[in-house]
């Protein structure tokens, strides 16, 4: 009923295939466990990217403080001669560079991608050219891109000039009654979104009015 192999060589031949067989469980099991390890690695960096991506996305958001709009000068003024959105860095977030922080605006003239202009402007306001803002620091002060970053301890205010597009353009400025949308977008992506909306009827001239 069962075969005995009693010639010595037959039995070395079996035993050597057995051996090469079990090498290669061996071999087979060793690879898929380091593909294992490999696939666990990369899931496990990608989930720790995925989830500070979302923190960012959470944290690194920049605050808004104030909206304020200067009257223009002269004997019945009806427009704005600057736009100043005050802002802040949300609670827990880290350094926000405004440099690289990009404004989303849709206003009475169209919509525009703006970004920080790195110059200084003596003139004021209505002398930022197309497409961008300035920085002013707690001073009054235009700052350069390496002194525009929010921090825990600091606060800046976002420069506009309402004579262009999308505020103002084909002779129109931002005027009584005209509103605006700003889409504030950090770094990491974070939105703030913010309303502008002008008084039915301005004050006197140089004077503050809330947007």
């Amino acid at each position: 009923m069962f075969e005995f192999i009693t010639n010595n060589g037959d039995r070395g031949q079996v035993g050597i295939g057995t051996l090469i067989v079990f090498i290669a469980m061996v071999l087979v099991a060793a690879i898929a466990a380091g593909v294992l390890i490999n696939t666990a690695g990369f899931l496990q960096s990608q989930a720790e990217a995925t989830g500070q991506e979302s923190t960012d996305l959470v944290s690194e958001r920049i605050d808004v403080t104030s909206e304020v709009g200067i009257v223009e000068s002269g004997d019945n003024p009806t427009n704005l001669s600057e736009i100043r959105v005050g802002v802040a860095g949300a609670a827990g977030a880290d350094q926000i560079d405004l440099n690289k922080t990009t404004i989303q605006a849709v206003g009475p003239n169209g919509q525009e991608t703006l970004t920080f202009n790195q110059s200084t402007f003596s003139s004021g306001a209505t002398s930022i050219p197309a497409g961008t803002f300035a920085v002013q620091d707690a001073s009054g002060s235009y700052v350069t891109p390496s002194e525009a970053v929010l921090n825990s301890t600091n606060s800046f205010t976002i420069i506009l000039n309402p004579e262009l597009s999308p505020f103002g353009g084909d002779n129109a400025t931002f005027s009584q009654s005209d509103s605006s949308s700003l889409d504030i977008v950090s770094p990491a992506g974070a939105t703030t979104s913010v309303e502008l909306t002008a008084p039915d009827l301005f004050s006197n001239e140089g004077a503050a009015v809330r947007l």
